[in-house]
């Protein structure tokens, strides 16, 4: 078997807790305290058989037989989940890479860092773990690495609409230069088009409101038809094409807007996708399956040239119990004062919870590390019962399998909203964008989703409960390790605020 960590830190942990467990067991060993135990079970058996009054029956063979039974049980615990005995290194402690390459994602193992060595040893120490632990261990660890496994690789659509939202036209030239096409072409031809009047279905209605449209693209009388007011260096003038405009020495010409559009190596859409991270169009075609990759582009040069965010998108996605059923003019005022505060909320809200959840896995390390350090010590305390055996076992399985909850969370976040406004969707649109230029509507949303990294571990050491296994606070660490943090976190809109 091995053992096996989610992270770096971790995998750290893991090590110097356990060679502090060793150092804590051999000072138990060494002081003779180790002995302590065995005298309490003595003296409690007797005091129980005193205390059960005289009868008929043999009390001292029936101590000495309980002692029996007790001792040998101790000594079972001792054996198997006190004495160290499994050597920890690089060959039985490995970062798990496994949920990684599921999702096709390349992750450096210690081996190929510079840390390979100084997680080996510590000051020359080395660790070793007891035989029932390092089961434990590779036991919870099986269980969460098969939940996490069982979560699908879904698209995170939530990372894709930030990395939209941020996404401008550098080049001020450019952004000038798709103004003019705007006035000189889609202008002309969106007028023309209110003049004729012609039967558009339901896609060639959506696709005439952006400055690539196909249908002006690919309609005689429109793109063709129109072309640039000034001249362009980049199309050479063209005596046939541009007959009656001005020839200007070194100027270039008048293309038409279809040739200033889609010509290739100088025509705007080619220019505008180049503003566009490659990645980020690369996650998106993957994700739009359905769509070609060039409609898959058209649709974020669509949103890049767009002169505002358009809000496509405006049903009704959850259900609420807010205000009547007839909004009333009071529940309408209501719910604008609500998202005003949302709006103003989220400043701190938002921060402070992104830090928090990064802050998350890190006190889990951290408490995975106190709990093996105190295992010699709790187990003492509790004369080497196997109760408190079990008892441990279980807080140590339900820490383990906080990452799964984690996990889960986590991916919820990234995918509702390819659940809420994907293609299959009830609110799926013609735009390939949907939901992701839709973010206020989704605020709410986001305050519920930032909790449930709390609240989901919360909920899974509460469960625990209902079939008597007891383990108190034991994630109550998580609460409080983070609060600082987020709390931290919370303050960077003000120290913003102030820096302008």
């Amino acid at each position: 078997m091995t053992l096996y960590t989610n992270d770096y830190l971790e995998y750290y942990l893991t090590l110097v807790g356990w060679i502090v467990n060793n150092g804590l067991w051999e000072v138990l060993v060494a002081s003779g305290a180790i002995a302590l135990p065995f005298v309490v079970i003595i003296v409690q058996e007797w005091i129980r058989a005193r205390s059960e009054g005289a009868d008929e029956g043999n009390k001292g063979l029936l101590s000495t037989l309980r002692v029996e039974n007790r001792v040998w049980a101790a000594v079972v615990v001792v054996v198997f989940a006190c004495i160290p005995f499994v050597p920890v290194d690089l060959s039985t402690l490995q970062y798990d890479t496994s949920r990684s390459t599921q999702c096709q994602v390349q992750v450096a193992t210690p081996e190929q860092t510079r840390w390979s060595k100084s997680f080996t040893t510590l000051n020359n120490q080395s660790a070793q773990v007891p035989a029932w632990w390092f089961f434990m261990h590779s036991l919870s660890k099986a269980i969460n690495g098969a939940a996490v496994a069982a979560i699908p690789c879904g698209t995170d659509l939530r990372q894709m609409r930030m990395d939209i939202d941020a996404t401008r036209i550098r080049d001020p030239l450019l952004a000038q230069e798709v103004a003019d096409f705007s006035h000189a072409c889609y202008g002309p031809a969106r007028a023309r088009l209110f003049m004729k009047r012609p039967t558009l279905n339901d896609t060639q209605m959506n696709d005439v409101n952006w400055i690539g449209s196909s249908f002006f693209m690919n309609t005689p009388g429109y793109y063709d038809y129109y072309h640039a007011k000034s001249p362009l260096r980049a199309w050479p003038y063209d005596p046939e094409r541009d007959s009656g405009l001005a020839q200007i020495e070194g100027a270039g010409g008048y293309p038409t807007c279809d040739q200033w559009w889609k010509d290739d190596g100088r025509g705007l859409r080619e220019r505008l996708l180049k503003q566009v991270d490659p990645d980020l169009l690369s996650r998106l075609s993957r994700w739009a399956g359905f769509l070609s990759r060039a409609q898959a582009d058209d649709a974020m040069v669509r949103t890049l040239a767009s002169p505002r965010q358009q809000a496509l998108n405006r049903g009704a996605v959850y259900t609420d119990y807010g205000g009547q059923v007839s909004m009333t003019s009071p529940n309408v005022a209501t719910r604008a004062a609500g998202d005003l505060g949302m709006t103003v909320g989220s400043l701190g809200f938002f921060p402070a919870m992104d830090v928090l959840r990064q802050a998350l896995p890190m006190v889990l390390s951290f408490l995975k590390m106190a709990l093996v350090i105190c295992i010699p010590l709790v187990l003492l305390i509790g004369t080497f019962d196997l109760k408190a055996l079990v008892t441990i076992s279980c807080v140590q399985f339900a820490l383990f399998f906080v990452d799964f909850w984690f996990q889960l969370a986590r991916w919820i976040d990234s995918t509702i909203l390819d659940a809420l406004y994907g293609w299959d969707s009830p609110h799926s649109n013609f735009n390939l964008l949907m939901g992701l230029n839709n973010s206020f509507g989704d605020m709410l949303l986001n305050f519920v989703m930032a909790t449930m990294f709390i609240i989901l571990p919360g909920f899974w050491v509460s469960a625990l409960t209902w079939v008597g296994v007891r383990i108190g606070g034991a994630l109550q660490g998580l609460n409080d390790g983070t609060k600082a943090a987020s709390q931290a976190g919370s303050k960077g809109v003000d120290v913003a605020g102030k820096i302008k």
